[in-house]
């Protein structure tokens, strides 16, 4: 698998130069200057003014790095250092060639995206890439902007050679039309004092709501553990849907952007938040344009008092997911995830007590509220409902409310029609790339949080794949635990080193069960985040269910 970034930058230390004696040129500063206008130079705001430049010319040349640099008042070795820490910056001048970005993630390996990925194209530069949330529509690629599900040589070399590359707005209700069906009500019931902070809590507490991006803690505590601190407050937004197999919040962002603006307005007024952050993952060209225009609308009819919202966009990094290297990350610098102590709640966003949200786990909130956190909780057999992502081989894959302690039998039967037509269930992944890997006589369990923790698994994001008797085990390992080997940081030995040697290991004819085990053990204890925490998880889900196919 091809490398799509420098993982490891230089690091020169604050206000040394990477490329020393470098001088600006008067070219490059008079476009900078042109380019950003009347923009803030705020540090927070290094990854938009890299954006902006990609954007611009295609690629982000050392010139107008250095020009940057200088602009923002940072050292050149800074704006380097963030710039390739990112997937989606291409640090250099452009060859004027389109990138087309082909997923190489699980589901889309299954689905035959290899080939795509070794396809020439005339006029366009082919990359490997990870999940792009749609999984469903497996494989697929990004022609510049323009995602493609269903993808094929053909339907890239025709968006290619019409430089269709803007992004594809699909239909979305408005303002207007969500307000018309009582959209914002409660929001201005609480601010004008009709509901109390301790109401909305209780309802949501009745709910037993926990957070879906894929820890699960539950939201009315989270919100009591920021309230404890002292203002002034923020609020950040997980849209940073990285987790292979996951595209969930796409589809909230997508159909009911304002459904899900007024769960962050309110949460930001329980929490008592004086600005949100909303980090979007950079996959998501159609959802920006979408939030964009919504929060425009937004402002303009008075809505968004209170709490100002401010729209980041991410660069392609899959740790950027971890709530603290999003803070990093929104902060303007690379995704590194923080020690803890202190938590988010006690010294998050530049430095502030921060409630961190899900995109989901605010779309569930007017809901909750308005119709009471017990008729919610009865929902789908007593347990409440959720979102689930579900993808691979199955006849109707795509997002599914169902019971949050569903089956995946039962999420496959009832709601996706069944297996695809000549495909055999082998075996399914719970929790998208991280979630680890059960075999299909086991489908029986409920996905449900701390329900597969002896299994060695966990629902996590709601991302279930399934896999049938086409697909390898062996193949699917080995591809998810590329993914976290491409993806990890860099920041601490257990994960760096320890992905690369699973990855190695993992090419043998016949796997070292004890030397994995070993090693997987040693990345769990030892890794700063749950990536490397988590990264084992898919290659003890093969040896332990399936060692046969791997000589174990």
């Amino acid at each position: 698998m091809t490398a799509r970034r420098p993982r490891h930058p230089g690091r020169g230390g604050k206000g040394r130069r990477f490329d020393r004696g470098r001088q600006v040129e008067p070219q490059a500063r008079a476009e900078i200057d042109a380019l950003l206008g009347d923009r803030p130079r705020r540090r927070d705001l290094l990854i938009e003014h890299l954006h902006l430049i990609q954007d611009a010319w295609g690629g982000i040349s050392k010139a107008r790095l250095a020009a940057l640099a200088e602009a923002m008042r940072l050292s050149q070795a800074e704006a380097y250092e963030v710039a390739t820490f990112y997937a989606h910056f291409e640090v250099g001048e452009s060859d004027g060639r389109i990138p087309v970005r082909v997923c190489d993630s699980v589901v889309c390996a299954c689905a035959g995206a290899d080939a795509l990925a070794r396809a020439e194209f005339s006029g366009a530069r082919v990359l490997r890439a990870p999940c792009m949330g749609r999984c469903a529509e497996a494989p697929a690629a990004v022609v510049g902007r323009k995602a493609l599900g269903r993808a094929t040589r053909e339907n890239i070399a025709h968006a290619v050679r019409l430089g269709e590359t803007a992004p594809d707005i699909p239909p979305h209700p408005g303002l207007d039309a969500y307000r018309r069906e009582g959209g914002y009500a409660l929001l201005q019931a609480c601010r004008a004092g009709r509901c109390t902070r301790e109401s909305v809590i209780a309802e949501v507490e009745a709910s037993g709501l926990r957070g879906l991006g894929g820890a699960g803690f539950p939201a009315a505590r989270k919100w009591r553990f920021v309230m404890a601190e002292p203002r002034p407050r923020l609020m950040a937004v997980n849209a940073d849907e990285g987790e292979p197999g996951t595209f969930k919040d796409r589809w909230v962002l997508e159909t009911a952007p304002h459904r899900f603006l007024e769960g962050a307005l309110l949460a930001a007024w329980v929490a008592e938040a004086e600005e949100i952050y909303i980090y979007l993952r950079d996959e998501y060209p159609a959802a920006r344009a979408i939030l964009l225009t919504e929060l425009a609308a937004l402002r303009a009819a008075g809505l968004a008092g209170g709490a100002p919202i401010h729209l980041r966009r991410g660069a392609g990094a899959y740790i950027c997911g971890e709530e603290t290297a999003l803070l990093e990350s929104i902060e303007g610098k690379r995704g590194l995830p923080r020690h803890r102590p202190p938590f988010p709640a006690q010294a998050g966003l530049f430095g502030r007590p921060t409630l961190i949200h899900n995109v989901e786990t605010l779309y569930w909130l007017r809901e909750i509220v308005e119709g009471g956190g017990a008729a919610f909780a009865a929902r789908g057999g007593g347990k409440g409902v959720r979102a689930w992502s579900v993808s691979g081989r199955v006849r109707e894959p795509g997002v599914k409310i169902a019971p949050a302690d569903i089956t995946a039998r039962a999420l496959i039967e009832e709601h996706c029609g069944g297996m695809a037509p000549g495909h055999a269930f082998k075996a399914y992944l719970p929790g998208g790339a991280s979630g680890g890997i059960l075999p299909a006589r086991l489908a029986d369990l409920p996905l449900a949080f701390g329900a597969l923790d002896e299994y060695g698994c966990f629902v996590g994001s709601g991302a279930v794949a399934v896999l049938s008797d086409r697909d390898s085990i062996r193949a699917v390992a080995r591809n998810l635990v590329s993914f976290f080997e491409d993806e990890s940081c860099g920041q601490c030995t257990p994960c760096r080193v320890g992905t690369e040697k699973a990855l190695a290991l993992m090419g043998r004819e016949a796997w070292d069960a004890p030397l994995l085990k070993e090693l997987a053990a040693t990345m769990a204890d030892a890794s700063i985040c749950g990536l490397g925490q988590a990264a084992p998880n898919p290659l003890l889900g093969a040896l332990r269910w399936f060692p046969e196919e791997l000589g174990a």
